[in-house]
């Protein structure tokens, strides 16, 4: 039964994805093969690791970025954009390589030059023939397709709408298609022009041949429904689809999961698993190391002024939730008179807090205090992007005030995150406050990629620090 269903469900596009693939390769290895040949260049070893290294982190990079989807899903410019983002990022990587190692008195650097510059020209070009191959077959109606949608529902309305985004994709969007009555709130379309009549209809279309694409947008309750539209388009030949209304649902971090050939759909996840959690940890590891590199003469000084300014240690420790709602340990510099671990009743700071010291005001003005906790970063309790870690008391109060508040740890804290440049720092005396910064957590979780955390980590140092909010 596994192999039977493992057939029923699979990928689309996975021999086109698979193709594209080794293309891409294949232009990588020709034109280094190719400059070297017109230069008039011996064939060293170091080559062989060039092309290894460039073409897996190309794939790798590719396949993280989801670059690798059916022309129709995405437009030329954000393909292109893809392409150049991914070939720099490799560049980057060799170019640290180099430094490190300084491999580059065993090749001819002329010719690597050429290679960098020359491959993403050729990348893109041979994305963009094949895109205006695809339209000219969509534009002579060889590759186009009528679309209906089965369902006035929201869902439904959705999808039209990203239907009508993608006119390089060839959708003629048809018409909506439901047995449903007209008056009351059942359906979602209220442009009854678009209605084009009931599942008969649609039947009697599809069997015209004048329909080519049905996606069914009805709820899951109506399984029935379903099952009897199914039947009777069994007896034609239109491509139907099953559209899950899974935006119903408060999704985090969606995506498929295929457990021996039967598919599942993650509701709440970490975006943080296998390769994505090496790749985050390995940049929390390299970039932590480097920070804090640069930051070790200036903590020594803050940790002197502090000594200087006021009575007590120079560090201190706070009970905080990590991931998976676990116990963790939070450095700080101690920035008030009086230290509050944060496992019991817990007064936050406020703007006028006789507590901070005037030299404990500068640090968290700037966000100094925070700088020890790059060393959590490199013990693995923390990263360097996450939503921040509230005390615990906080934890327990919003988890119950707050709807979804706990899913914030299904990743690791950071010192800075998507909330915290969109402005939600400091204070959070009321509701409202805590809830726009909840939302930007979530929003953080869902869209997680390398490329927002090191954007993230740019903007930050860029003055995502400083705040007029926090004190």
């Amino acid at each position: 039964m596994d192999d039977q269903f493992s057939r029923m469900v699979r990928r689309r596009d996975a021999k086109i994805n698979a193709f594209s693939r080794l293309i891409d390769a294949g232009i990588i290895g020709c034109t280094l093969v190719a400059l070297v040949s017109v230069l008039k260049l011996s064939w060293v070893p170091l080559y062989n690791w060039l092309l290894l290294i460039a073409i897996v982190l190309f794939s790798f990079l590719s396949e993280s970025s989801h670059s690798y989807k059916a022309w129709r899903d995405i437009s030329l410019k954000a393909e292109v954009i893809a392409v150049g983002s991914n070939w720099l990022m490799v560049v980057v990587i060799l170019i640290l390589v180099d430094i490190v190692f300084h491999p580059s008195d065993l090749y001819n650097r002329e010719m690597v030059f050429y290679w960098f510059v020359l491959t993403p020209i050729e990348l893109i070009s041979w994305h963009s023939i094949t895109r205006m191959v695809l339209r000219l077959f969509r534009d002579t109606g060889v590759s186009s397709r009528s679309v209906a949608i089965y369902g006035a529902t929201e869902l439904g309305a959705s999808l039209e709408s990203r239907i009508q985004s993608m006119p390089w994709a060839g959708y003629k969007f048809v018409g909506y298609f439901d047995d449903r009555r007209s008056n009351g709130s059942r359906r979602y379309i209220s442009d009854s022009s678009l209605i084009k009549g009931g599942s008969q209809e649609l039947i009697d279309q599809a069997k015209k041949g004048q329909i080519d694409t049905i996606f069914i947008t009805l709820p899951l309750a109506a399984e029935k429904r379903i099952k009897v539209l199914l039947n009777e388009l069994a007896d034609t030949t239109v491509s139907a689809y099953m559209m899950l209304d899974l935006f119903s649902f408060d999704l985090l971090n969606a995506s498929w999961l295929d457990i021996q050939g039967m598919p599942a759909i993650s509701i709440f996840e970490s975006p943080h698993t296998g390769l994505d959690n090496i790749t985050k940890r390995i940049l929390d590891l390299v970039a932590g190391s480097l920070i804090l590199l640069i930051i070790a003469l200036p903590m020594l000084l803050i940790a002197l002024g502090i000594k200087m300014t006021s009575k007590g240690p120079a560090l201190f420790r706070q009970q905080r939730y990590g991931i998976g709602g676990e116990p963790i340990t939070v450095w700080k510099f101690r920035t008030m008179t009086a230290m509050d671990a944060g496992d019991q009743e817990l007064q936050q700071a406020s703007k006028t807090d006789s507590r901070i010291t005037p030299f404990g005001g500068f640090l968290r003005k700037a966000s100094l205090d925070e700088l020890p906790q790059f060393f959590n970063v490199i013990a693995g309790t923390m990263s360097i992007v996450g939503p921040r870690p509230h005390a615990v008391i906080h934890n327990e109060f919003y988890r119950t005030a707050i709807h979804g508040y706990m899913l914030r740890h299904k990743v690791k804290p950071g010192i800075t995150g998507l909330a915290q440049i969109k402005g939600y720092r400091g204070e959070t005396d009321t509701m409202e406050k805590m809830e726009g910064r909840i939302k930007y957590d979530l929003e953080y979780i869902r869209s997680w990629s390398i490329w927002l955390d090191i954007k993230l980590i740019v903007m930050t140092a860029c003055g995502g620090f400083l705040n007029k909010n926090a004190y």
